[in-house]
Formats: structure tokens, C-alpha cells, sequence
């Protein structure tokens, strides 16, 4: 079974990943405002406030390095195309994904393909191609100008 968790960025521009916990109502007793919370552990009273619009959940799988995958990161791998025949010697086309949660299909794709099609393979799932394994090298929140400068 994969571990549910979450990431978040902090006010502070940090970081926080653990169980996520979005409170509703002002709980006056304890004086904590409504939003996004993050804790390191369950049952820990403490908990970081993050920015809603960064929370992101762990996909359950890691890229070419070892690093989690979250909801929101950018994913970048090479494919090597080959032009068979037309005398062209084969180019390496840097691509960048955005790893998305899906609800029609629940669960995290990039584009209208599962995520993990991209995550493990040397073949790419359209051509046939070579490729890298993928590996995480931003995410929307800090980084949208990698999807932009794609396009």
C-alpha cells in the first residue's frame, strides 16, 4: 500500500510534506485560522500553514533518482527521435511534464497518459522511441516558467 501524503509550501517558502489536515472553521479554543495545515506526524498538535494553491499529493512513485513524485512537480526526460531513412542523424528532443491528478480517470497522469507510463520507461509510450527515465526537476509552484518555455 502506497503512503498518503502531502506537500506544501509554508509562508515562510519552505517546504512541508506529512498528513494534511484543511480546517474549516476558526477553532477559537486554540486560535488557529481556517486553511491548509501540513504535520510531520499523525496525532502531532503542531502543524505547518501552508499555501493552499501549492498542496500536492505524493503520487506514490519515484523518479530516475529516488525522489518522490508529488501532484504539481514537472518531470523532464530526453527522447531520442529517429528519422529511419531520412538520412538525418537521430535528435534528442528535451520534453517536460506536468504531473496532474486526474478525477475522471482518479489518478495522476501527465497529459491522457498515466503517469506511471512515463516514470520507468526507456520507450517512449507515442513513438517507440528511446528516452530517459524521468526525473523531477521543478514543480508549477516554484517553477512554471519549465512548462512555459516548452511550448
Amino acid at each position: 500500500m502506497r503512503e498518503v501524503k502531502f506537500r506544501g509550501m509554508g509562508i515562510n517558502g519552505e517546504w512541508y510534506c506529512g498528513n494534511l489536515s484543511i480546517i474549516k472553521q476558526r477553532i477559537k479554543s486554540m486560535g488557529i485560522d481556517p486553511g491548509s495545515y501540513i504535520s510531520n506526524k499523525a496525532g502531532d498538535p503542531f502543524a505547518y500553514s501552508v499555501r493552499p494553491e501549492t498542496v500536492g499529493q505524493f503520487t506514490g512513485l519515484k523518479d530516475k533518482n529516488g525522489r518522490e513524485i508529488y501532484e504539481g512537480d514537472i518531470l523532464k526526460r530526453t527522447v531520442t527521435v529517429v528519422m529511419y531513412g531520412s538520412g538525418k542523424p537521430p535528435e534528442d528532443i528535451d520534453e517536460y511534464m506536468k504531473v496532474e491528478y486526474r478525477e475522471d480517470y482518479a489518478g495522476f497522469y501527465i497529459g491522457e497518459r498515466p503517469l506511471f507510463a512515463y516514470v520507468d520507461n526507456t520507450r517512449d509510450v507515442d513513438t517507440g522511441c528511446r528516452c530517459t527515465k524521468a526525473e523531477v526537476i521543478g514543480n508549477i509552484s516554484e517553477n512554471p516558467e519549465l512548462l512555459e518555455a516548452a511550448e
